[in-house]
């Protein structure tokens, strides 16, 4: 592939999602700061919220300085917002999550937790082996993350294993599965037929 190729590429990207994010209606930036890389990264964070820093970095097919610079502009404009998630950056459109929602979107975009809480919404009577079956890993990695999701407030190890707020949780994957992978894909495809729910988020 050539410069101009990837030149082409990235400019094609950027066009994508600065639409996006020049009709959402989370931000309403001055003439001056609606610059097409920032209503790109606002668009981006509206259909992949939660989603760290070297990803929007690479999925924009920005540079590391550009990326910081941009990011740093929308917070302090407000647009957006970031949470430490371990040695991660999380951002999300500003003001559109709860706390809840937030560290459940950081979980949900990690691949074995998103498969656990997935077997899980499928099947809330799942046992340990039916969940590390379901997300391809073993016992023990099951129970790690599980303690990890039980801190974060996602899970309930009391009796078994129980997800807190459930129709939070299926809300979240379904409405941006195609941001996480094909098993959120797959989960919401067969969740529409099934499950009667009001779609609009519930806050804190």
């Amino acid at each position: 592939m050539t410069d101009g190729d990837v030149d082409e590429s990235k400019r094609a990207t950027l066009k994508r999602f600065a639409a996006l994010g020049a009709a959402t209606p989370l931000v309403r930036l001055s003439e001056d700061e609606a610059s097409d890389v920032r209503d790109a990264i606002v668009g981006y964070l509206a259909a992949t919220p939660g989603a760290h820093f070297s990803k929007l970095r690479d999925e924009l097919q920005l540079g590391t300085g550009e990326t910081q610079h941009h990011l740093r502009k929308l917070e302090r404009d407000g647009a957006i917002e970031h949470r430490k998630d371990g040695e991660y950056k999380r951002y999300f459109p500003a003001g559109r999550f709860s706390d809840f929602e937030q560290r459940a979107l950081g979980y949900l975009r990690r691949e074995t937790p998103r498969r656990m809480l997935i077997a899980l919404l499928r099947d809330p009577e799942a046992s340990g082996t039916d969940i590390a079956e379901a997300a391809g890993v073993s016992r023990s990695t099951v129970s790690k993350y599980a303690a990890e999701l039980e801190s974060a407030g996602l899970l309930s190890r009391e009796d078994g294993y129980a997800i807190e707020r459930p129709e939070t949780l299926l809300t979240l994957v379904v409405r941006y599965a195609d941001s996480f992978g094909e098993d959120a894909v797959a989960f919401a495809g067969d969740a529409d037929g099934f499950v009667q729910y009001d779609p609009q988020l519930s806050e804190e």
